[in-house]
């Protein structure tokens, strides 16, 4: 039976894309759900997020049991996950975007704004970018040199360097993914990315952490 992919929906993500790439990557089933019972029993987990930090941290938890579901299928159960743009910086300690907002805690850090550090460096970053693993992350192999599709104003900031399984420049380095145990996140999308996005979810969706 095709492992059953839960694209945990909030209010906060842009899902039809999301749901299409991970289709065209090979998941045969794919569930839109703000259920918990039906994220309980997901075998992957996917978390997409556009817009500011704080509305969706409010929004993701607005949902009844969502995140005590999230949290036991992932940190009990074991479950691969998946965070996407601000699906990934959910996973920090807090944001400071609009006010300081509590996020998953699930890898310690912040998120916070990119720093204009040369009137030629344009915020938010967007368009396409390289990406660049640093190998020594758990789950690093997921992330594979090439170029990807960015669309961010702020950035997370890992307290621990093993967290951060890729980096790309935007006037200085900033977190393009972090990894840790079952857990993976990218700033970039990667339904947005083309060959290099579809290829990232291929590996994804084979991942057995």
């Amino acid at each position: 039976m095709a492992e059953t992919i839960a694209l945990v929906d909030y209010g906060a993500g842009n899902l039809h894309s999301v749901e299409n790439a991970l289709r065209a990557a090979g998941a045969e089933n794919v569930t839109v759900t703000s259920d918990p019972n039906v994220v309980r029993a997901a075998d992957r987990i996917v978390l997409p997020g556009v817009g500011a930090f704080a509305a969706c941290a409010r929004a993701l938890r607005s949902v009844r049991g969502l995140v005590a579901a999230m949290t036991e299928r992932v940190h009990v159960g074991g479950a691969p996950f998946l965070g996407i743009c601000v699906g990934m910086q959910l996973l920090a300690t807090r944001g400071v975007e609009h006010g300081v907002s509590q996020g998953l805690g699930w890898i310690a850090g912040e998120v916070l704004p990119i720093k204009r550090t040369d009137p030629a460096i344009k915020v938010p970053h967007m368009g396409w970018n390289d990406v660049g693993p640093t190998p020594h992350a758990d789950g690093a192999e997921l992330v594979e040199p090439g170029e990807a599709y960015f669309l961010h104003s702020y950035h997370l900031v890992p307290e621990e360097g093993r967290d951060i399984a890729a980096l790309t420049d935007h006037g200085g380095g900033l977190v393009a993914a972090v990894a840790r145990d079952n857990l993976v996140g990218v700033q970039f999308h990667p339904e947005k990315s083309q060959a290099y996005g579809l290829a990232f979810l291929e590996r994804f969706l084979e991942w057995k952490p």
